[in-house]
């Protein structure tokens, strides 16, 4: 019984090394996931919830397409009350193209812009402004 060597103790050392890599793998894909799922769910109730929605009417000023990575389209309503007043400036969002067109063929007359508005949008991936338009048709001249 001397000569036999003990391996009772050689296996234990594997198995603790596995158990230690597989609770580092746990924790990490927690930390990763975690979040990810959070910020997943913060977007689809901010984009899926419409806080308001309404209609502004003005004169398209600027539209353009924006962004480094997400590209958007941005523009802006003058408002005016009474003739020879500053007009109210209305920033808004495009997120479909055909309705970005039919706005950048309307520049400079006069509009009536159908919006939604979606508060606490985390990132401007979706747009710059949380009024984000569904809907044009030209009004005046």
């Amino acid at each position: 019984m001397a000569d036999t060597p003990d391996t009772s103790a050689t296996p234990a050392a594997p198995i603790a090394v596995k158990r230690k890599h597989r609770k580092v793998f746990i924790v990490l894909f927690i930390l990763v996931l975690v979040p990810a799922v959070i910020i997943s769910l913060w977007i689809w109730v901010s984009l899926g919830y419409t806080y308001s929605s309404g209609e502004r009417a003005g004169y398209v000023q600027k539209i353009s397409k924006k962004g480094w990575i997400c590209k958007t389209w941005e523009g802006e309503l003058a408002m005016a009350n009474l003739p020879g007043t500053m007009p109210q400036i209305f920033a808004f969002t495009v997120r479909n193209d055909s309705i970005a067109k039919v706005i950048e063929q309307n520049a400079g007359k006069q509009v009536s812009l159908t919006y939604d508005q979606h508060r606490g949008v985390p990132t401007s991936c979706f747009g710059e402004t949380e009024y984000f338009v569904t809907g044009v048709h030209r009004t005046g001249t």
